[in-house]
């Protein structure tokens, strides 16, 4: 797809510095040469959508189109998007390419899957990208060089709906290894990935670190940690809007106006 006329911003939360968003970088000036670049000036992993609103954002500006932050990711899409940019907004949104997966429950927690959320918020069709790494084994870069571009290809070429982005995980395996690309759903580990460990420092004075647990969860077919197991790319359509629809039915039945008022009444 020719994207040379294409606007494309791109924000993280590892930093303006990482690896990967200079891959970023790199890849999407395939498509376009208006490429601009707004992140972090620190990691800032796990903010998930927060913005500062209790103190003001610094920036510095590097050049014409990038932009250090002294924000969290959300804080990036903002000023990118409204600010930066100029009067003309951007047309793609790429947030990444992040060290590290970002599956399942990661989505809550990730800033930068909510760089990419706080983009379709704001109406741009919106990507996060992930490459897949251990602490034993660091992230195959080229692997996501390699198959990224023709990932992008595909998704920039199709009709976005309102309210929506697109999360993608590399997994860390070399580039010939991977198993093609699929489409998937949320997955779900067991409870108690996170586990707050509580430490004292010199003065005897506590503080705590939060540990982060390995847990295996079960390998659903169809899901996002299942695709990755198999040494495939997946690609997991999300959305703004998380109504549970499911339970909205039973809620309805308990707060019935008849059965509620009877309860008000007899309470």
């Amino acid at each position: 797809m020719n994207l040379a006329p294409k606007r494309i911003l791109i924000v993280n939360d590892d930093g303006i510095d990482s690896p990967g968003i200079v891959l970023l970088e790199k890849i999407a000036r395939q498509f376009s040469s208006d490429v601009w670049v707004v992140a972090p000036d620190e990691e800032r992993s796990g903010a998930s959508q927060s913005i500062s609103i209790s103190q003001p954002i610094r920036y510095v500006q590097r050049d014409e189109r990038h932009f250090a932050v002294r924000g969290t990711p959300a804080d990036c899409a903002l000023l990118g998007i409204n600010i930066f940019l100029g009067e003309r907004r951007p047309d793609i949104l790429l947030s990444g390419v992040n060290a590290g997966p970002n599956l399942a429950e990661d989505v809550l927690y990730s800033g930068t899957c909510a760089a990419a959320k706080e983009g379709a918020l704001l109406g741009i069709p919106s990507v996060a990208l992930s490459q897949m790494r251990s602490y034993a084994e660091p992230a195959k870069w080229e692997t996501s060089e390699a198959h990224l571009p023709a990932v992008l290809d595909r998704l920039f070429a199709m009709d976005w709906r309102p309210g929506v982005f697109v999360n993608v995980n590399v997994p860390n395996v070399d580039a010939d290894r991977i198993a093609g690309v699929r489409i998937t759903t949320q997955g779900q580990r067991p409870p108690g990935g996170f586990i707050p460990v509580r430490r004292e420092d010199e003065r005897r004075v506590p503080y705590f670190w939060i540990k982060i647990m390995s847990l295996q969860p079960e390998l659903v077919e169809g899901t996002d940690l299942h695709a990755v197991a198999e040494g495939a790319i997946s690609v997991t359509p999300m959305q703004i809007d998380i109504t549970c629809g499911a339970l909205r039915s039973n809620l309805e039945q308990v707060f019935s106006l008849n059965s509620y008022r009877s309860r008000v009444a007899a309470g």
